[in-house]
């Protein structure tokens, strides 16, 4: 490390890009289990923020999964690397002034502590899907709960790896209870005030 020099000093400040962009920066973070709707609110409240005007971007195991990190597996130690870049990218892509959305099961304490850590605490707004484990397996839409019941994916959550609830999450929802329009508006009332950039 010691022939690293960050230039962080000398780009642009995020100030100046959250003034351009109209925005205050921050990221919205999505954890539930597989299947328990991560993807289908965080895309559905960026379609929703996107249209009255800001700029976002959102980020999504699959995706990630499928280029940055797919050299990582499932192991505990891997699992830690995938989240740790992803709240690396998340903090580079909010310091441009944008709203990020992440979605990734993130399934500890630890881990959640970690990218809360790296994109720092005023920054990050943390969202649990708390839909149940029965409902999430009884939707397996990617079929991964079945394939897991079986024995052929290991270290899946909620089968053969643990899920901690988060215990202080800033917001909670129930996918099986409460409808998507809902789901998003409430995420959308919570973070309003934290990324409306102040009229002078």
């Amino acid at each position: 490390m010691k022939n690293i020099h960050p230039v962080f000093d000398k780009i642009v400040s995020r100030e100046a890009k959250e003034i351009r962009l109209k925005q205050k920066a921050k990221v919205i973070w999505f954890t539930g289990l597989s299947g328990s709707g991560k993807t289908t609110v965080s895309s559905a409240l960026e379609k929703k923020l996107f249209e009255m005007g800001y700029f976002t971007q959102l980020l999504d195991g699959d995706n990630i999964r499928s280029g940055i990190n797919n050299n990582l597996t499932f192991s505990e130690e891997d699992r830690t690397e995938n989240i740790r870049r992803i709240a690396e990218m998340a903090k580079l892509i909010m310091n441009c002034g944008v709203i990020v959305l992440c979605a990734f099961i993130s399934p500890t304490d630890d881990i959640r502590n970690l990218a809360k850590r790296i994109i720092g605490e005023d920054d990050f707004i943390e969202v649990f899907i708390d839909t149940p484990l029965e409902v999430c397996e009884k939707r397996d839409v990617k079929g991964l709960y079945e394939k897991a019941r079986k024995g052929l994916i290991k270290n899946f959550t909620g089968v053969s790896a643990p899920f901690e609830n988060p215990v202080d999450a800033d917001v909670i929802i129930d996918t099986s209870e409460v409808p998507l329009a809902q789901s998003v508006e409430k995420v959308f009332e919570k973070i309003l005030e934290q990324i409306s950039y102040p009229e002078k």
